[in-house]
């Protein structure tokens, strides 16, 4: 089975609910109907109910029965939801007032739904920058207890037939952490190679990528990529991770064995760790575009639970695409039976005996 039908035959059986914050753009909701009718996932767009039945009508679908809509300015929930959305962020001085208004935009309301366990995982970024979509994430769902680092991959398939190799790789980090140092490279090759199992079941094979091979070059960016090697090998010894290595001698055996014969990734690597953001997102994009590999992402980790962002380019294909990977992420995380009641029948944990102002 080719890594995205398995992905997507993965989400169908867990069926998870995804719950999206620009729930009338008309990828959002070409891609929703798709996940709810090829049981991808349970699927909440949150915006106008109006706005988004144009588009099912332009569609010309009927909502199918997993989709709900969600609008924060009429939404029973949106009260409760700000409360959650006050006790989390009080300490960084948010007023009862602020969080309602915030509790009002739809990438917050879809946050604190996933906060409050009314869904699994949420995505958003069609319309807005990554930046509001990923410091929502951070300051709502919150990092994973014991991660230092939230950082991105892209999942990378190169299944055409033009491909020497085929199958699933991930390149990070394309999209978040700017200028890693080594500790935080570490981490982010550590996170990378445990999602890579948890979205294909494989057996990572992480290459630390440089523009030297084995001391070839004497600079300090050089250095930094050693550093963060020995930092991942110290922290999981069973991981098979090399590096620096170029991308040629991590990716083709036949120069591997003349640039670092002893490599244990042989020209095979499978998880590629970009030495900074800059050479993750050029090398993510020209693979994409000229070497015709389908990019799906950026897929965030480290979070507590999924949110995910979307390029702003994104298709609709894009779209269903990482609803099925959020929903295997959350999969990942709970290992628990989905199957939720409708989200209008349930109330979010909130704090006990706050309510909201007048107005």
């Amino acid at each position: 089975m080719k890594p995205l039908e398995m992905i997507l035959a993965n989400a169908a059986r867990s069926l998870r609910t995804i719950v999206l914050s620009e729930g009338a753009d008309p990828r959002v909701v070409k891609a929703a109907v798709e996940a709810c009718e090829r049981g991808i996932a349970r699927v909440i767009l949150v915006g106008s109910e109006q706005a988004i039945g144009t588009q099912l009508d332009w569609l010309g679908k009927e909502r199918p029965e997993p989709l709900e809509i969600h609008d924060p300015a009429t939404s029973p929930l949106t009260d409760e939801l700000a409360l959650l959305y006050h006790a989390t962020r009080k300490h960084k001085g948010l007023s009862l007032e602020e969080a309602l208004r915030g509790a009002r935009q739809p990438h917050i309301y879809a946050a604190l739904m996933v906060k409050a366990g009314l869904a699994d995982g949420t995505l958003g970024g069609a319309c807005l920058p990554t930046a509001d979509i990923v410091r929502t994430a951070i300051q709502i769902i919150g990092p994973k207890p014991g991660t230092k680092v939230v950082s991105s991959f892209f999942l990378m398939l190169f299944c055409a037939s033009h491909h020497q190799k085929k199958g699933a790789h991930v390149f990070a980090d394309a999209g978040l952490v700017v200028e890693p140092d080594a500790d935080e490279l570490a981490q982010i090759a550590i996170a990378s190679a445990r999602s890579f199992t948890d979205l294909t079941g494989e057996t990572p094979r992480v290459a630390m990528l440089s523009f030297s091979t084995r001391g070839s070059a004497d600079h300090s960016a050089v250095t930094k990529v050693e550093t963060a090697t020995r930092l991942v090998r110290a922290a999981d010894p069973d991981l098979c991770v090399d590096g620096a290595l170029q991308f040629d001698a991590a990716f083709v055996p036949e120069v591997s064995a003349m640039k670092a014969s002893d490599s244990p990734l042989g020209g095979n690597a499978n998880v590629f760790i970009f030495p900074n953001l800059e050479a993750g997102n050029i090398g993510y994009k020209i693979a994409q575009r000229i070497g015709g590999a389908v990019a799906i992402g950026p897929i965030l980790q480290g979070l507590a639970k999924p949110a995910n962002d979307l390029s702003r380019g994104c298709s609709a294909e894009d779209v269903l695409h990482m609803i099925a990977v959020t929903a295997a992420q959350a999969e990942r995380i709970s290992n628990k039976p989905a199957r939720h009641s409708p989200a209008t029948a349930r109330s979010p944990e909130v704090p006990p005996g706050m309510t909201l102002p007048p107005g």
